[in-house]
């Protein structure tokens, strides 16, 4: 039980690290202000442009492999059956770290950009399958329809359902029926915060009138 509340504490410390708000910052610019008030990619595309929004991408999806690497690397080598289990817990803790950061008063991102880090972790320390599988899709959705919360509610269900192939195909291995339970929902709830924190956007779905977001041209922030 320590172990999966360190890989917690872990995440979460490096989740705190929250890449729009500082870059923001360092070009004088409260992203909190401008455009939807999120600190994290897209919103910083919209407000700051391409270079911003890559360099939070990468940044935020850094800082989770970072977090799911030290719990593999700390705790998980010692127990192969619960490895998966702990870096899991780690990516919990980001994103519970980059949605809900204390000193930004729990006001972070949405989570997808950890998301994309999660992904990246488990395709270096498991199979690259998922984030293969992952980036085509979000960007073939996106392409298509350019609504990024369309693209990122879809890969957060593409995530849950590739753990439980992988584990069910034994590409990921668990010690017992508890582990694999587990795991399981450990990745439901990471999907679930991922639809949780696009509440918003799924009601401006619905009432046709969510933004677009292009990556040719500028975006409106309003």
């Amino acid at each position: 039980m320590i172990n999966r509340v360190l890989c917690i504490l872990l995440g979460y410390v490096c989740g705190l690290f929250q890449t729009g708000y500082l870059y923001g910052k360092l070009h004088g610019v409260d992203i909190r202000s401008k455009g939807s008030g999120n600190v994290g990619t897209t919103n910083s595309l919209r407000v700051l442009g391409k270079k911003a929004g890559a360099i939070v991408l990468a940044g935020d999806a850094g800082k989770t492999v970072a977090a799911i690497l030290l719990a593999h690397l700390i705790f998980g080598t010692k127990e192969p059956g619960m490895d998966m289990i702990l870096q899991l817990y780690a990516g919990l803790g980001a994103t519970l770290g980059h949605n809900f950061p204390f000193y930004l008063h729990f006001k972070g991102g949405k989570g997808i950009a950890v998301l994309a880090g999660i992904y990246l972790a488990c395709g270096i320390t498991c199979n690259w399958i998922p984030f293969c599988i992952g980036f085509v899709l979000f960007f073939a959705i996106f392409f298509v329809t350019h609504y990024v919360s369309v693209s990122s509610m879809t890969v957060s269900a593409l995530f849950f359902g590739c753990v439980v192939v992988m584990e069910r195909t034994r590409v990921i291995v668990t010690e017992n029926m508890a582990g694999r339970i587990e795991l399981t929902v450990l990745a439901a709830v990471i999907m679930i915060m991922a639809f949780v924190r696009h509440g918003e956007n799924i009601k401006r779905l619905m009432a046709g009138n969510e933004r677009k977001t292009y990556l040719g041209k500028k975006n409106k922030t309003d």
